[in-house]
């Protein structure tokens, strides 16, 4: 029996959606069976081993069901949450009920939820692991399912790959055990679980100082509505009715990522009716922020770095900082924030890309007392200013940002004047994003070659540069990732990544400049000679 027969034979609907497609498209959906990785599992849904489906699901969750079963002895309990995206709590229930057939206690929610909220819950659920189905910010075909250790932290690679190697020894997938939907085994979770998260992010805030700082926030259809609101609460916040409630068909934007220029029209539109101060967007499970900000009467977008840059600066000058204080952010996170942080007594800590590295330093510490975390962050809108979660937290972030913005604007600065205020002490960065985006398999060959390419060229790839640090060939303590690094003498450096979760090949830019001008036209030339290499 062929592989399509196989998937063919499980169930009618699968049959009937299979038999509907041309032969590319068959070809795409099994040439190769959709990766579960160290960041979980993400794809296109639809029907076949390479794509997200209730199969495709179980299959995952057996796994898990079979490595906590070799990791702990006794009674074994899961946290199960899911955003807003097509099939997200069908497929949640399906876990929940594959989970329960393996005799584990599943403690699920019974709506939607952030992402930092489920983090939470494990460990205030004393939970031996946790599961959130979500594609975070991806397009809306996509979906995903990401798994996390009993202290709400994303698994790291040495835990990510025995979970690996036991999913992928489950084969029979037509096979595997669902318990009943009313099976005792599952729980479901209430509004206290989100009561003792937000009194948690609570505690985190840093400046009471009142404003008359005007709110546009959009949870762009996703899990912020209810949370970020009322985290707000107090404020003058108005939120956008088009984007208010969940939508996994994302209605009204092309894609729910606050990284992308348009995602925010919407709410920047009704700022500008309402003569606004900041708008505020959340990601679908709440995870990531984006900002805007009115500065000269137009609204200003800002990056994840800059961002990130503002609320360490922030935090740093407001919060007491503790023994040892230290920064963690990224590889491919801009130089700003880390020059903030050494200023201000902070030792800086670089891990590969991935939250759950930032959470794995944050449990290191914990259990040595050799550092005191102060703020973490990364480049792609993700920010973490506590250690109630061991994920990126949107909730927290929105409440910082509301904080910050208050403050600099009774000192008579918008956020524009705050990060100009920066530049001008620290030097001028200018940090940029370029994502290649190469699909199916075609695609996958193509970054594949574009990265052996580099590899290939080193230095050579851009003018001047000084170094090529191979992350795949591992580099100190940080496990091997296919990541290259290209270092120049001033500091400034560019990096080729490969995208974990979409078909993207990504290329990061930190350089540094004495003006605006000056740092932007060097990026620019960096940016041509390195995308040379993925024609």
């Amino acid at each position: 029996m062929t592989d399509f027969e196989y998937w063919c034979s499980l169930d009618s609907e699968t049959e009937a959606e299979l038999k509907s497609l041309d032969a590319k498209e068959i070809e795409e959906r099994f040439y190769k069976t959709l990766e579960f990785g160290t960041g979980g599992m993400r794809g296109i849904m639809g029907a076949g081993p390479n794509r997200m489906n209730r199969y495709m699901i179980a299959k995952a969750t057996k796994g898990l069901a079979d490595y906590l079963a070799g990791k702990f002895s006794g009674e074994k309990s899961v946290a199960v949450a899911y955003d807003s995206r097509n099939n997200s709590a069908s497929f949640a229930r399906a876990a929940a009920r594959v989970l329960a057939a393996n005799g584990i206690k599943v403690y699920i929610f019974e709506t939607l939820m952030p992402t930092p909220v489920l983090s939470f819950a494990v460990k205030y659920l004393g939970c031996s692991a946790g599961i959130v189905v979500t594609a975070s910010h991806n397009p809306r075909e996509y979906n995903g399912y990401k798994v996390y250790d009993e202290t709400g932290c994303q698994l790291v690679p040495r835990d990510a790959d025995k979970l690996i190697a036991y999913v992928n020894a489950v084969t029979d997938i037509g096979g595997i055990a669902f318990a009943d939907e009313n099976d005792p085994l599952i729980n479901t979770i209430g509004g206290d679980v989100l009561d003792a998260f937000l009194a948690e992010v609570k505690k985190l805030s840093l400046y009471s100082g009142k404003s008359d700082l005007k709110i546009v926030y959009t949870p762009l259809h996703g899990t912020g509505r209810i949370p970020v609101t009322r985290i707000l609460e107090g404020r003058d916040v108005s939120v956008v009715k088009e984007q208010e409630m969940p939508d996994g068909n994302f209605s009204t934007v092309r894609s729910p990522n606050p990284e992308e220029k348009d995602a925010l029209n919407l709410a920047i539109e009704q700022a500008e009716r309402e003569n606004a101060d900041i708008v505020i967007g959340t990601d679908p499970d709440c995870d990531r922020i984006g900002i805007a900000v009115k500065h000269g009467g137009k609204f200003v977008l800002l990056t994840g770095n800059q961002t990130g840059s503002l609320l360490l600066d922030f935090v740093l000058k407001f919060k007491e900082k503790g023994a040892n204080p230290a920064v963690v952010t990224t590889i491919v996170t801009g130089s700003l924030g880390s020059e903030i942080a050494k200023k201000h007594g902070c030792e800086v800590f670089l891990t590969l890309t991935g939250f759950k590295y930032i959470g794995e330093k944050i449990n290191q510490w914990e259990k040595s007392g050799e550092h005191s975390y102060v703020f973490g962050y990364e480049e792609s809108y993700g920010y973490l200013p506590g250690t109630h979660a061991r994920d990126k937290d949107g909730v927290s972030a929105a409440m910082l940002v509301a904080e910050m913005a208050s403050y600099h604007k009774n000192e008579g600065r918008t956020l524009v004047d705050a990060l100009e205020a920066l530049y001008a002490e620290y030097g001028y960065y200018c940090d940029a994003l370029e994502t290649v985006v190469l699909k199916g398999k075609e695609g996958s060959e193509k970054i594949k070659a574009s990265m052996t390419a580099m590899r290939k060229a080193g230095t050579s790839c851009l003018d001047g540069c000084a170094e090529v640090v191979d992350y795949s060939e591992g580099v100190g303590d940080l496990p091997k990732e296919n990541v290259l690094r290209f270092i120049f003498a001033d500091g400034s450096w560019a990096a080729a990544r490969p995208s974990g979760t979409e078909p993207k090949l990504k290329l990061y830019f930190s350089v540094k400049g004495s003006n605006r001008a000056e740092a932007a036209q060097r990026q620019e030339n960096m940016k041509k000679s390195l995308l040379e290499f993925v024609k």
